[in-house]
């Protein structure tokens, strides 16, 4: 899988997915730390990129774009704040989430459950 690791979680994660076989960048590699998840978002949707981040403004822009990628997959609750372990908590999680996350979704991973929102986010008049 392919990888945008946002600049709310270390570069750290980046290299753990690529030591484990991903395509894994963090926005740092691109000059983009300081972007605004906008442009965040198109450079993941340019490469198709899944975004890995632990910013939670990331569930409402993804709402408002009604668009069904980039997938983003968020950190929440009490997960390790430790790269290593957020590495291995997603490592771990990944085959029972990559099916959704391929074909666009959003999924908030926290220690003791994963919830999966299909992209688009439909909101409801």
């Amino acid at each position: 899988m392919k990888f945008l690791v946002d600049n709310a979680l270390s570069p750290a994660i980046a290299l753990g997915l690529l030591d484990a076989g991903h395509d894994a960048i963090h926005v740092r590699d691109y000059d983009i730390a300081d972007a605004s998840d906008s442009v965040i978002f198109q450079r993941a949707a340019d490469e198709d990129r899944i975004v890995l981040s632990a910013d939670t403004d990331f569930g409402t822009i993804l709402a408002l774009r009604s668009l069904s990628k980039p997938s983003v997959i968020l950190f929440r609750g009490a997960t390790p704040r430790r790269p290593t372990d957020q590495v291995a908590l997603l490592l771990a999680n990944l085959p029972m989430i990559s099916a959704e996350i391929e074909n666009g979704a959003v999924a908030i991973i926290e220690p003791t459950r994963i919830r999966l929102l299909s992209l688009p986010i439909i909101r409801e008049s």
